[in-house]
């Protein structure tokens, strides 16, 4: 069963999946070859969306992050309407009461040739991810172990893509497990804070919103994120792209971290340090419409 953020509970979905040319599949079914570029070397994309009212946030946002990662490490893609009708295929008929995380998975494909590998799945959003959204979360640091400026020096490395290559990103979750943390933050050499395995920072100096600069350092910019600063104004707010310390995180007046799914969760605990609860938390959840 699922239960609602106003208590209701109500027949819990089944999991969906979706392959392009094949529409709706069994979840037992097969939807990759075990020669797929994809399971053999993480060599494809993916877009998760958060569904509110059956329909998916940011969607548009999302295609174009897409895209250009795309252009980036060269995968071809079909058009986009064929990707948004792929997508409404998994979606149609879902509870539009039951949020959900909307995935959109694009693959190499064959290790032989031939056309990528496209399917979308479709489940309820998680519990833990609610509770986070709800409770806040504890997040230790974590050296990334090269400096802020290091991807963007490479000409040749893919930056701020969402890719299926997810090694380190499991990596560090598991060790946040391992350390007692819901999450962490990865720091460069040269002292600043990154992002999250999942997640994009997000912290309040004075009246100002603040998130770290994709553009100088190779992270993914979070389409969630961006959003918010976006919209900020609507909270009396300024926003700004800036580089961050831990000390001035420690001394932030609220410090978030943001995803599609989870939408802005507030850091509570910081290296083992409590934080007094920021009072904007409340507006930030109301302003970006998860439910809490």
């Amino acid at each position: 069963m699922a239960m609602l953020p106003g208590g209701e509970v109500v027949a819990e979905p089944a999991a969906r999946i979706a392959v392009l040319g094949r529409g709706l599949v069994p979840a037992t079914e097969p939807v990759l070859r075990g020669d797929d570029l994809g399971v053999l070397h993480g060599d494809g994309l993916f877009e998760t969306m958060h569904l509110r009212q059956g329909r998916p946030w940011l969607l548009d946002e999302h295609l174009a992050r897409l895209a250009a990662s795309a252009a980036s490490i060269e995968l071809a893609l079909p058009p986009t309407a064929a990707l948004v009708e792929l997508l409404d295929e998994v979606r149609a008929g879902w509870p539009p009461q039951v949020e959900a995380a909307l995935r959109l998975v694009c693959t190499r494909g064959p290790a032989a040739g031939g056309p990528p590998t496209i399917y979308a799945t479709l489940d309820e959003v998680p519990a833990s991810s609610r509770r986070a959204r709800r409770d806040g979360i504890s997040v230790a640091t974590l050296p990334l172990g090269v400096p802020a400026d290091a991807r963007n020096a490479l000409s040749w490395l893919p930056a701020g893509i969402k890719s299926t290559s997810y090694a380190v990103n499991s990596a560090a979750r598991r060790w946040a497990v391992r350390a007692g943390v819901d999450d962490v933050l990865w720091i460069s050499s040269d002292g600043y804070a990154m992002e999250g395995p999942t997640a994009n920072v997000v912290w309040l100096a004075g009246d100002t919103l603040c998130t770290v600069p994709a553009a100088t350092t190779g992270i993914l910019p979070g389409t969630t994120m961006a959003w918010l600063l976006a919209h900020a104004t609507e909270l009396g707010l300024s926003a700004a792209e800036r580089m961050v310390t831990t000390a001035e995180l420690h001394a932030a007046d609220g410090v978030w971290l943001t995803s599609s799914v989870r939408g802005a969760a507030e850091v509570h605990t910081l290296d083992g340090v409590r934080r007094a609860p920021c009072p904007r938390t409340p507006a930030l959840h109301a302003l970006l419409g998860f439910p809490v």
